[in-house]
């Protein structure tokens, strides 16, 4: 198990980022940085935390709880 020190960190080098929770550290975070964090540019959002347009707009594969599939 690896533990980091804040959700920036646990995005280094992910493959993906899934949005579990909806607490204000992950509603903080940035979707631009993210995505250049991130290995891949791939969200699954089960909270509901991003809107569809910002996360198409950079260029997410983004998949939202009951949405759709923004790919």
């Amino acid at each position: 198990m690896i533990f980091a020190s804040c959700a920036n960190a646990c995005l280094q080098g992910a493959d993906a980022f899934d949005a579990l929770t909806e607490w204000d550290e992950f509603h903080a975070l940035d979707p631009a940085r993210n995505k250049a964090t991130l290995a891949k540019p791939v969200v699954v959002d089960l909270r509901d935390i991003y809107p569809n347009e910002t996360m198409r707009s950079l260029g997410f594969r983004y998949v939202r709880v009951g949405g759709r599939f923004y790919g």
